[in-house]
């Protein structure tokens, strides 16, 4: 019987977040690509959190739009709330964050898929790679189709081998009740892929006609949306916004959960996988924390015209009738009513250390991957990952060379850095503690470190590189002049001054000096700076950070020509560490399992210690001279 038998440039395999992603990124640089979904409806699907961004999440949603990807410009135009979070501490940690409706956002991101010139979408179950000596030939669908290929990329999020669970209910399903992959995990093990099994969760979703909203704390968006998206204009974010709640769980919450955790499968053992540290299900914090009185509730719309409220700070894999004793006791969910249930799933993924950091796996050529299946969470950080895979499949394609962008220059490169070179015995969630130079890495900048590498890519257009040269040259003409403003202590100052509640002046100063007093900035100055001219608020932003923490930015600056030295003393390609005299035996095994691509990123890897690293310098050295 014959079988179905296609030719395309990339495979893309799953249509999460990483799989969109990294189809558009190959479609876009000119390749012919096909994007493998197990449901067409479940494109960009949001499994979990209604919502896009956050603290360091939404580092990662402005990179990927600086490199040319779509998250951000998609959010914009699906959002129903937005927040810049931590707006009281530094720019370093503000970060922003955008309810999202979830259906509308699928729903766009299936429209750009769909419109896309050389991306085919198809609905198909990929079982097997095909792979030839060492390199990826293309995949074979579950029906005996084969579709061959110059490159694939994995991006099956929570799929493979997927089971939910709650109480003593299993069902052998991946997210939202759809269809699991339970094919390929078998084939990846053929080829010596090393596979762990981790585990995540989500809360339930209750009817917002059965929510007592008078018994929570309402939470406002900003009153000024900033985008997501550098090409999108503001004017078009400033819309009506949809409330998000606070309410909180209590003693009678706790109590219910510690009475019945044997019945918990995260508890009896019934659940195999490893859960995310950073987003523990209640069952977890309530054990963990015992000696807090009460955790934070969030009440969040899954919608603009939806009636289903998610349950933030809630997930759980407790039985039904548990679930429903405490949503009950936590303040206005007294007669809420489950439209779903919470649950817990467990899936197989990869053990990350497998891949370079442009995400291609070790042993087989062509094959890259991007996403929860790397052993991530979060969608954010799925689509950073599917967009540097989908980039590097197209190089590799294309004889070109990859992307690699490291720790000083974004919050990707930390996140790839990390999964590849550290051992990850749980889902990997960014955090901006995670980032050691993030005052250079803020999320308003990611456009100034990252769209000259989208525009040699080929995913930034020409009028937007543009844009970013003459923001360059705005930020920098207009810090000069600040910094050799003169301003006397004459009346109309002093006056500014007290009205601002600032120490008067002495003697003359500049204007830099004073925007860099913390109770100033550089809007507050506009009556007493008559050169000043009319620049766009983004760039106003750059020149009052630049100016404010200029001596901690020039810190860093030095730290990261430090890092850059180990950095650039490239280690050569699959090298065995064993003839490295000097080198302890772990540093040897640890070497030759990851195959550092840098003197930088051996350091960092467990197991390797600062006496290795100088017995590594010193063996480059001598072998240069030779």
């Amino acid at each position: 019987m014959p079988f179905l038998e296609e030719s395309y440039d990339i495979c893309v395999v799953g249509a999460g977040h990483a799989g969109c992603e990294a189809a558009l990124a190959c479609a876009r640089l000119g390749l012919e690509t096909i994007l493998f979904t197990i449901s067409i409806e479940s494109i960009a699907m949001m499994p979990c959190n209604p919502n896009i961004g956050g603290s360091s999440k939404g580092h990662l949603v402005r990179e990927v739009d600086a490199l040319g990807g779509q998250m951000g410009i998609n959010i914009d135009k699906t959002f129903i709330q937005s927040k810049m979070l931590n707006r009281s501490k530094g720019p370093a940690v503000h970060s922003l964050r955008a309810q999202a409706d979830k259906a509308e956002y699928s729903r766009l991101m299936r429209i750009t898929l769909e419109h896309t010139e050389g991306l085919t979408l198809r609905q198909a179950e990929v079982t097997d790679l095909i792979v030839e000596d060492g390199k990826v030939q293309g995949v074979k669908t579950h029906s005996g189709a084969s579709y061959y290929s110059k490159a694939v990329i994995l991006c099956t999020g929570t799929y493979l081998n997927a089971r939910c669970l709650y109480g003593d209910v299993v069902n052998y399903t991946g997210p939202n009740g759809l269809q699991s992959a339970n094919h390929l995990t078998k084939s990846l093990r053929e080829h010596q892929v090393e596979i762990f099994r981790f585990k995540t969760g989500t809360p339930a979703r209750i009817d917002k006609r059965s929510i007592d909203f008078s018994k929570m704390q309402e939470q406002s968006g900003d009153d000024r949306v900033i985008p997501f998206s550098f090409t999108t204009d503001p004017k078009e974010v400033q819309i009506d916004q949809v409330s998000c709640w606070l309410t909180y769980t209590n003693d009678k919450t706790h109590q219910i959960i510690n009475d019945n955790l044997d019945r918990s499968p995260l508890y009896s053992g019934m659940i195999e996988g490893t859960g995310p540290r950073y987003c523990p299900s209640i069952e977890d914090k309530v054990v963990k924390f015992a000696d807090k009185e009460r955790h934070q509730v969030f009440i969040e719309p899954e919608g603009r015209n939806s009636n289903e409220m998610y349950v933030g700070g809630m997930s759980s894999s407790l039985p039904e009738d548990v679930q429903y004793e405490m949503y009950h006791t936590v303040p206005g969910l007294e007669h809420a009513k489950i439209v779903r249930n919470a649950y817990a799933i467990e899936y197989d993924c990869i053990n990350p250390r497998q891949l370079y950091p442009t995400l291609e796996f070790r042993n087989i050529h062509g094959l890259f991957s991007g996403g929860q299946f790397n052993g991530s969470s979060g969608y954010e950080e799925a689509a950073a990952q599917g967009l540097v895979a989908g980039i590097n499949a197209a190089m590799y394609v294309l004889g070109k060379e990859p992307l690699i962008l490291d720790r000083s220059e974004s919050y990707i490169g930390v996140l790839i850095d990390d999964l590849v070179t550290k051992e990850n015995h749980e889902p990997y969630r960014m955090m901006t503690s995670r980032a050691e130079y993030r005052l250079l890495l803020r999320q308003d900048n990611a456009d100034l470190r990252l769209s000259k590498k989208g525009h040699q890519i080929g995913l930034v257009s020409e009028d937007r590189y543009h844009w970013v040269i003459e923001k360059e040259r705005l930020i920098d003409q207009e810090i000069q002049r600040i910094e050799h403003t003169a301003i006397g202590a004459n009346a109309a100052v002093q006056k500014l001054l007290e009205d601002h509640g600032s120490a008067l002046l002495k003697t003359a100063t500049t204007l830099a000096e004073l925007i860099r007093r913390p109770e100033l900035c550089y809007e507050d100055l506009a009556d007493i700076d008559p050169q000043r001219k009319e620049l766009a608020a983004d760039v106003i932003e750059q020149v009052n950070i630049h100016i404010k923490y200029d001596g901690y930015i020039k810190r860093q600056l030095k730290q990261v020509k430090e890092f850059k030295k180990l950095e650039n003393k490239k280690l050569p390609e699959r090298f065995d560490y064993r003839q490295v005299k000097g080198l302890r035996i772990e540093a040897k095994q640890k070497l030759n399992l990851y195959q550092p691509v840098n003197v930088g990123q051996a350091s960092r890897i467990a197991g390797v210690s600062p006496a290795d690293i100088s017995v590594l310098l010193v063996y480059l050295e001598q072998s240069n001279r030779k």
